[in-house]
């Protein structure tokens, strides 16, 4: 069992990329949120963020046993999951999307209070929850900038 939530942790290995394995796995993030977005359905969003989230417990918790460590770099399921939240129920366009990725990257490295804390709590859950706790904030400051200026993001 270790071996399936170390290969979804790392979302099919995509974590071990060398040079920025978070930024990779938020890139993951934004083609599943296409593909959730493209169904057109709001409860088909709502249960990808918390069955990835869920998952994504068991899953890290896994890879920290495999890894030993506390919220290793090759986990990038957080990240995933980190993008659906950013972006959830905003009629995002392209630039909006991208933008969105940009500020999740920002808020994921920086983990303003309490994303930093929320990374002490036991294992897997530790893992996707300061990454939901940025990606809440990033939620937060897409919906500002759509409504200073819904022509750019929507």
């Amino acid at each position: 069992m270790r071996r399936l939530g170390l290969f979804i942790a790392t979302c099919g290995y995509l974590g071990y990329v060398p040079i920025a394995p978070g930024t990779f796995g938020s890139a993951a993030g934004l083609a599943v949120f296409y593909a959730v977005r493209s169904t057109g359905s709001v409860s088909v969003e709502i249960a990808a963020i918390i069955a990835l989230f869920a998952i994504g417990v068991w899953a890290a918790t896994q890879a920290e046993h495999h890894f030993g460590g506390i919220d290793p770099g090759p986990i990038v399921l957080d990240e995933v999951v980190g993008m659906l939240i950013t972006l959830a129920f905003l009629p995002v366009n392209l630039t909006g999307a991208i933008v969105g990725f940009l500020i999740f990257r920002v808020l994921d490295i920086v983990k303003p209070w309490p994303s930093a804390g929320f990374e002490k709590l036991p294992g897997g859950l530790g893992v996707m929850a300061d990454d939901g706790m940025a990606a809440v904030y990033g939620n937060l400051i897409m919906r500002g900038l759509i409504l200073l200026a819904p022509g750019w993001f929507v």
